[in-house]
């Protein structure tokens, strides 16, 4: 029988005949890296590969690292292990690891999604044998409402607010999900002249979103709170976007006690967690595949032997193995920026510095 071609090893999924890791969660020497959110690209390694799409926010999260870059589909071999990446549809750069060897094909998918947002190519299934997927949202009740729906509903709330002379204040993640807001709204305004007013973006999205801006994707025209009379009617009708560590911050007072406040993520389909989010409206948003996408990409890779890693594993396992699939599990330590603070939406020294 031959040998699996990844495996779980105390620094993170480890490749034994390449040699190399897969987002890594300790220091090594060789990482390949599936996207450039803070769970799955850590400093320390001495050398890192990441999809060519992915280049500036990798470098925008971890500057002054020693980085190679492989365009979508293109193959190398290292070790005798071929290695491809795909797109994941996850964020800007996100990737598929697809290695090839001994006549075994894997694919690690890091995060995806199955729908296309317009920020990230999408996702794209890939073929193999053993597929290792995640499942954030691995349960049933969650399925997502279609991106133009969602940015509908998050456009009239921002026009309802400003009518009535009230900010609106929106906590997003600082990477992927900020910047696919203000794709989103762009969108579905047509243009920034139909904007109920001006966007205003906390400086920890600033350095993600021309990078997102330098690889070709859209954004509505945003400013800093500082572009803006510290008093007036601009700012009573402004869209804040910023990032839940911003939440209760003395940065926010300046948008006055009247500012109605929403979050997005996919962990507000679930009414509690709004509550316990104290906010007044939650937006169910997220970079992940929902339950049937998650099933819609098991499906289309063909794969007879499945294994889970972060999320709702027990569930996914236990319903992947009742449909006849090999469905294993992998302890990792990856978690979930729909839920968990992403350290890296605070800058340093910043007025607002999220924490672990």
């Amino acid at each position: 029988m031959p040998s699996d071609l990844i495996v779980a090893r105390p620094e993170g999924l480890y490749c034994p005949p390449g040699d190399f890791y897969i987002d890594p969660w300790r220091p090594v020497s060789r990482a390949v890296i599936t996207h450039a959110h803070s769970d799955h690209a850590r400093f320390g390694h001495e050398h890192y590969l990441c999809a060519e799409p992915g280049r500036g926010v990798l470098l925008a999260r971890l500057p002054g690292i020693t980085l190679d870059t492989l365009p979508y589909g293109e193959r190398i071999t290292h070790h005798g292990v071929t290695l491809s990446l795909h797109p994941a549809g996850h964020v800007l750069g996100s990737a598929q690891v697809r290695l090839e060897h001994g006549g075994q094909v894997w694919v690690a998918s890091g995060d995806y999604k199955v729908e296309d947002d317009g920020t990230c190519a999408p996702f794209e299934p890939v073929r193999c044998d053993t597929f290792i997927t995640e499942s954030t949202f691995g349960l049933p009740i969650y399925r997502w409402q279609s991106q133009p729906v969602l940015m509908a509903e998050m456009f009239r709330w921002w026009q309802l607010n400003a009518e009535a002379g009230r900010a609106s204040v929106l906590y997003c993640y600082a990477f992927g999900k900020a910047q696919r807001v203000l794709h989103g709204l762009l969108r579905h305004a047509g243009t920034d002249l139909a904007m109920p007013g001006p966007i205003i973006v906390h400086g920890a999205m600033t350095g993600l979103n021309r990078a997102y801006a330098e690889a070709g994707v859209q954004l509505a025209p945003t400013m800093i709170v500082s572009d803006l009379p510290a008093r007036g009617p601009a700012l009573q009708r402004a869209l804040v976007v910023a990032p839940p560590s911003a939440q209760r911050s003395t940065w926010l007072r300046r948008f006055g006690a009247e500012a109605a406040d929403a979050f997005a993520s996919g962990w507000m389909q679930l009414r509690g967690t709004r509550r316990r989010r104290g906010v007044d409206r939650g937006f169910a948003l997220s970079d992940h595949a929902d339950w049937p996408g998650l099933l819609q990409a098991i499906d289309a890779t063909g794969a007879q032997r499945v294994i889970v890693t972060h999320g709702n594993v027990p569930v996914m396992v236990r319903y992947l193995s009742e449909q006849g699939l090999d469905a294993q599990a992998f302890k990792t330590e990856f978690g979930d920026v729909d839920d968990v603070e992403d350290p890296s939406d605070a800058q340093p020294g910043s007025a607002v510095e999220a924490s672990a």
